[in-house]
């Protein structure tokens, strides 16, 4: 329980203070000037947030005293990014204007300072939007402006999860999955792996508490090799170095809980079979214009000593990453039988791995005199801006495309002159096209990749060479949409359709009118997006066009506003899904209650003003008792996930005010429809084994099984009824135990 204390309080936040400015003399020696601006900002803030305090109790001026201090310490940037991490928050939560901020501050103060102010007015948002994703939107048009946005956002937000810990719990799962959903790829999209690899444990940490602290307890039981490695690994490497005369720093770092258990998801392993538990970085000192020559050899001094796991070499100083990240990466065997990754880079490349796309910044303007090129992230940046501005879209789907664009795999190809076109992995011959030009793109009918006529669809792969062929007779289709990958194609076609398709505005536009009036429907623009989304339409264009060309009708818009024809989505199994049969008649009796959803029995116990709401659980991540649950409003009802899972964190990213506390009930013994995949060897008595552990052993009701086996490789699914987590956990056991049986995980 934190205590006030002001006299201790004041002592406290002038130590902050001076603090920080330790920190920028650290970074680079403060002029007068600078440091009277930060003092100017300090005071102004102090004063605006007197007798203000966070839920921890603390004064709110410890927040962006904070911020600021990250910003120097953890991402690198200067006087003008403290100014503005020390104002951040006094728009949003104080009187003082953005106006008074322009005067005091200057121009770029304000506009840093009002990107990352949230939208508090009350906006009229169409029902499927809402006003996190419309601040989402705010933010990410800030950052095409003024990068500094961004960092300080995701300064903002490390402090904030570090922080979490007052919260009410519902307030740090809406907190933990804004984090997960868009600042955790903004961060790895601009090369701030350290603050990423921070606000992703984080998130685990309240998102799957349990799992987080027993792979914790894990890495902790294995930390103790790490002086086996420096004997036989590190101390060999210092010395090939010494002798070679390099200057150089190493560093070595165990992989976080967060990786570890990315790994043991998508990989389908078990903690010990995660080969790349360590990794070691050796940082050169070299000047610039050896520095690829000299990390390579480097490389050829460990491979030659330590054997080099050849699938896992990474060279990423030849084509950086989007985000300019530049390092070799290969993966070695100790001498002790222990994979270690190493990356091997230079101190310029090193500063940029750790600051990512603020070092190209910093460097920026620190020499202003130099006419320095777009950096490959400000390329992005403006290409973005173009789809972010598209106001025929709701901010939740233009949040949603913008997303997709920040965790994929980059392939590099070559035009017919050896230009270099770097594109999305999938990327078509028609992203291709667009990407040269929006002219070649408009009327592409085809490419010769690699000497070859390939159509438009065609997907290309790393490598090949691709030469453009047009037709003056070629113009964009529908069907183009689908065939496109990436997004600045897919909006070039889309601008192309709506602009062919505005001649049919008035005459679609009168369609419906006289639509709505027979249906006694009022023409709103929410009745008109609620048409749109119903069917999946872009916006009023092309709402218009298809009803003007008669594609849309009475009785299609009828079911629009016919309650009983809604949908819910499901969420489950995907090709497996018609498998499990709701009516089926494999449940055996036992005694207990079995239930899909639990939505006959109230099996929760919910915040006071939705205890009256039914429940419902959800397929998406199939809870069952004991789970950690949070219910999101749906429809009238409480879909209770878990707090885990995918859809849910989704869900809570962008409305939050759908977000309910939910609890099991003590005492209810409902058996809940669970799943679990496993992977054995094809054996003869497989299937015999896995029903008598299931059925025999554990007394379980199997709804459905599915097998599959290619090449002495069984995978399989299993759907059964299970009482609570320890039931389920205990047959996961069960089963790995089993002879043949190599992986056993839940859905």
């Amino acid at each position: 329980m934190y205590e006030i204390d002001e006299a201790r309080e004041e002592l406290e936040i002038q130590a902050k203070y001076e603090e920080l400015i330790a920190a920028c003399n650290t970074l680079s020696p403060l002029k007068e000037s600078e440091e009277q601006e930060i003092f100017r900002a300090f005071s102004l803030a102090k004063k605006a947030h007197e007798g203000t305090r966070r839920k921890s109790g603390e004064p709110y001026i410890f927040h962006p005293l904070s911020v600021a201090l990250i910003a120097v310490q953890e991402v690198g940037l200067g006087p003008i990014a403290v100014v503005s991490a020390l104002l951040h928050d006094v728009v949003e939560d104080t009187d003082i204007s953005l106006d008074q901020i322009r005067t005091i501050f200057g121009d770029r103060v304000a506009v840093i300072v009002d990107g990352v102010t949230k939208i508090e007015d009350v906006m009229l948002l169409q029902h499927t939007d809402s006003k996190q994703a419309e601040n989402y939107r705010k933010i990410l048009l800030s950052m095409c402006d003024d990068a500094y946005v961004i960092f300080l956002k995701l300064c903002d937000r490390l402090h904030n999860m570090r922080t979490l810990g007052s919260m009410r719990d519902t307030k740090k799962l809406a907190i933990s999955s804004e984090t997960q959903y868009l600042y955790i790829p903004l961060a790895h999209r601009l090369g701030l792996y350290s603050i990423k690899t921070e606000l992703e444990e984080l998130v685990m940490k309240y998102t799957n508490p349990d799992k987080y602290n027993e792979i914790a307890e894990l890495i902790s039981a294995k930390s103790g090799q790490s002086e086996k490695l420096r004997s036989c690994l590190t101390n060999p490497i210092i010395q090939m170095l010494d002798e070679q005369g390099y200057k150089y720093t190493i560093k070595s770092r165990i992989k976080s809980v967060f990786s570890c258990w990315k790994k043991m998801e998508r990989k389908g392993v078990k903690f010990d079979e995660i080969f790349d538990l360590f990794a070691m970085r050796i940082i050169l000192d070299v000047p610039p214009e050896s520095e690829k020559q000299e990390c390579f050899k480097v490389y050829s001094l460990i491979s030659s000593r330590f054997p080099p796991d050849p699938n896992r070499f990474r060279d990423w100083i030849t084509t950086p990453k989007t985000n300019g990240y530049e390092s070799l990466q290969t993966t070695v065997m100790s001498p002790i039988g222990q994979w270690v990754e190493i990356q091997i880079r230079t101190e310029r490349m090193d500063l940029i791995a750790e600051k990512g796309m603020a070092a190209h910044f910093l460097y920026k303007e620190a020499h202003p005199e130099e006419n320095i090129e777009l950096s490959p992230v400000e390329i992005w940046l403006q290409q973005i801006r173009s789809t972010l501005e598209n106001t025929e879209k709701s901010a939740l789907d233009l949040i949603e495309e913008f997303k997709e664009t920040l965790y994929t795999k980059e392939i590099y190809l070559f035009t017919p002159k050896g230009d270099i076109i770097k594109l999305p992995a999938h990327s078509t011959v028609l992203d291709f096209a667009f990407a040269i030009h929006t002219n070649l793109g408009l009327s592409c009918m085809g490419a010769k990749v690699n000497g070859k006529v390939e159509p438009i669809s065609y997907t290309l792969r790393a490598g090949e060479q691709v030469q453009i062929l047009t037709s003056r007779k070629t113009h964009p289709s529908d069907e183009w949409i689908a065939i496109a990958h990436t997004s600045h194609a897919k909006e070039a076609i889309k601008d192309y359709l709506r602009d062919q398709r505005k001649g049919y505005r008035d005459e679609g536009s009168l369609r419906l009118r006289e639509i709505l009036n027979r249906l006694h429907v009022r023409n709103t623009a929410v009745n008109i997006n609620r048409i749109n989304n119903f069917f999946g339409l872009s916006g009023e264009i092309e709402l218009y066009f298809q009803l003007a060309m008669g594609i849309l009708g009475e009785k299609d818009i009828a079911r629009c506003f016919d309650n009983g024809a809604s949908k819910h989505n499901v969420y489950f199994m995907g090709e497996y899904s018609s498998l499990f049969d709701k009516n089926s008649t494999a449940i055996k009796a036992s005694g207990l209650t079995t239930s899909d959803h639990g939505s006959e029995q109230q099996s929760f116990l919910l915040d006071e003003e939705y205890e009256n709401y039914p429940t419902e659980l959800a397929d998406c991540c199939k809870p069952v008792q004991d789970d950690r649950v949070v219910g999101i409003v749906s429809d009238g009802k409480i879909m209770i996930h878990r707090t885990n899972c995918k859809v849910a964190m989704d869900e809570m990213a962008n409305h939050e005010n759908r977000i309910v506390r939910a609890r099991w009930r003590p005492g209810e013994h409902i058996a809940l429809l669970s799943g679990i995949a496993f992977t054995a060897i094809d054996q003869k008595g497989l299937l015999q084994g896995i029903t008598r552990v299931v059925s025999d052993e554990m007394g379980l009701n199997m709804r459905a099984i599915t097998l599959e086996a290619v090449e002495g490789i069984v995978r399989g699914i299993i759907m059964l009824y299970v009482l609570n987590l320890k039931n389920l956990d205990h047959l996961i056991t069960s089963l790995e135990n089993l002879e043949g049986v190599e992986e056993v995980r839940r859905l």
